[in-house]
C-alpha cells in the first residue's frame, strides 16, 4: 500500500495501537482526542495471549510485564460455603508457557500512549468528534463539535468506543454493570497473588479481586483491581444505604476481602461501569473502518476488550500492508476478524447471563455443575482456551505467533 493520510478518531487502545503499528508502516498519522490531556478510563483488565501477541510485535510486552502482574489461574467460588464454581488454569493449554497479564488501564495506556509521542506521532486534543463526511475520490473529512472539521483523509478510523458518533446505534445496554476500585494489594493471607479470584451469590452478586502490578512512576506499591457487580437500576439504591452497609454485605459474602474494604473511605473511590452489547453489521465503509468497542462490545465477563482491540488495530494494519487498494484492505480486515469477533460476541452473550442475571436457575445449575465438570479432560482446556480468546485460532489469520515469554 502507498503511503496514505489516516485519522484516528479515540485515544484508547484501539486508537493508539493502530496509530503506532500505522505510523511504523510509513502512513501519516493523526490522532484526534476529545480530552486536552489524554487519559484512560477505568480500573484493571486483563492482557490475554491474543492481546500479548500483538503488543510484542509492537515491542510492549517487555515494559507491560514489568509493570503488570502474571496471572496463572481464575477461580471463583459460590456463596460463603467455598464451593469452587470456576477452577481455570492458563497450565491447561499445554506445550507453551501460557498466562494472563493483569494490569491497570492506565500502566498500559501510559505504554502506548509514551510511544506514540516518542514516535512523533501528531495527536490534536480538545477535538470533540461529531461525524465524518465522504468527498470525491473516496477520501472523508472528520466533523468536529462547534461546526469544525478537518481534513480531508484518505482514511478515518473509528476508535471512540461504544458511543461511537461515526456509526449509527446499534444493540442494547445490559441491566448490570460494576463499581471498580484500584486498591493496594493486601499483604495478608488468603490472597493469591497468581490468580483473578471471584466470590458469587447466585448470579445477581459478583466480587473479584485481580492482581494488576505497578503503575509507572507509581513507585513500587503493587496494585489490586477490585470489582462487584451492580445493576445500574440498583445504583441510586446502593448510594443511599451507605458504604458502611455495602462493605457489611460483602464481607459477608467474602471475609478475608475486609483488607481491601478497609482502604475504601469514601464511595468516590468507587467507578460505575455500565455495559453493553453491540456488534456493527458493517464495521467497514468507504473510507472509514470501526475498530474495537466501535464495532463490537459487551459484557467484559471474559476481560476481551482490549485484546480484541489490538486485534483489530493489527489486522487493518496487515491488510493494508498487503493491498494495493484501501477499500479492498479494509475488506480484508474485517475477513481477518470477523468470524473471531461472531464467536466471541455469541459466546458473551451465552455466558453472561451465568454470572449477571436475575435468574435463580442458571446459577443453581452453575454452582453444582460447573466446578465438577471442570475436573473432567477435556473442559479444563476448553475454558482455558475460551478465556485466553485462543479459541477460532484469531492469530494465524494474522500471522501473529501466540508464544509468551517471562
Amino acid at each position: 500500500m502507498r503511503r496514505i493520510d489516516i485519522a484516528i478518531a479515540g485515544c484508547g487502545t484501539a486508537g493508539l495501537a493502530a496509530a503506532l503499528l500505522l505510523h511504523r508502516d510509513g502512513h501519516r498519522i493523526t490522532l484526534f482526542e476529545r480530552f486536552e490531556t489524554p487519559r484512560p478510563i477505568g480500573s484493571g483488565l486483563m492482557i490475554q495471549p491474543t492481546g500479548f501477541a500483538v503488543l510484542r510485535e509492537m515491542g510492549v510486552a517487555r515494559p507491560l510485564l514489568d509493570h503488570g502482574a502474571i496471572i496463572e489461574k481464575l477461580r471463583g467460588e459460590g456463596g460463603t460455603n467455598g464451593r469452587v464454581v470456576l477452577d481455570v488454569r492458563y497450565a491447561a493449554l499445554g506445550g507453551r508457557s501460557m498466562f494472563g497479564v493483569g494490569v491497570h488501564r492506565a500502566t498500559l495506556f501510559a505504554l502506548l500512549h509514551d510511544a506514540v509521542l516518542a514516535e512523533g506521532i501528531l495527536i490534536e486534543s480538545g477535538c470533540t468528534v461529531t461525524g465524518s463526511a465522504p468527498e470525491s475520490g473516496g477520501r472523508r473529512r472528520l466533523l468536529l463539535e462547534n461546526g469544525r472539521s478537518t481534513g480531508p483523509f484518505d482514511l478515518i478510523v473509528d476508535a471512540l468506543g461504544t458511543r461511537t458518533p461515526l456509526a449509527p446505534p446499534c444493540g442494547r445496554a445490559l441491566a448490570y454493570g460494576a463499581l471498580w476500585a484500584t486498591l493496594n494489594w493486601p499483604e495478608a493471607p488468603g490472597f493469591d497473588a497468581a490468580a483473578l479470584e471471584q466470590r458469587y451469590r447466585r448470579a445477581s452478586i459478583m466480587a473479584g479481586v485481580m492482581p494488576i502490578g505497578m503503575p509507572p512512576g507509581g513507585g513500587e506499591t503493587k496494585q489490586a483491581a477490585f470489582f462487584w457487580s451492580l445493576r445500574a437500576d440498583r445504583l441510586d439504591a446502593w448510594r443511599s444505604a451507605g458504604l458502611d452497609a455495602w462493605k457489611a454485605d460483602v464481607a459477608h459474602l467474602w471475609p478475608t476481602i475486609r483488607p481491601l474494604l478497609d482502604q475504601i473511605a469514601s464511595a468516590d473511590q468507587l467507578t460505575f461501569a455500565r455495559y453493553a452489547h453491540r456488534t456493527l453489521p458493517m464495521p467497514a465503509e468507504p473510507g472509514m473502518i470501526h475498530l474495537g468497542d466501535a464495532w463490537h462490545s459487551a459484557s467484559p465477563q471474559l476481560g476481551q476488550g482490549a485484546n480484541m482491540a489490538l486485534l483489530d488495530a493489527y489486522a487493518l494494519t496487515r491488510a493494508l500492508r498487503d493491498s494495493a487498494e484501501i477499500g479492498a484492505a479494509l475488506h480484508r480486515a474485517v475477513a481477518m476478524r470477523r468470524r473471531h469477533v461472531r464467536l466471541y460476541q455469541a459466546l458473551t452473550a451465552l455466558l453472561t447471563p451465568v454470572y449477571q442475571s436475575d435468574s435463580r436457575l442458571i446459577p443453581f445449575i452453575r454452582d453444582r455443575l460447573v466446578g465438577p465438570i471442570s475436573k473432567l479432560w477435556p473442559v479444563p482446556r476448553i475454558q482455558a482456551a475460551l478465556v485466553s480468546g485462543l479459541v477460532g485460532d484469531p492469530l494465524g489469520p494474522l500471522g501473529l505467533d501466540g508464544r509468551m515469554e517471562t
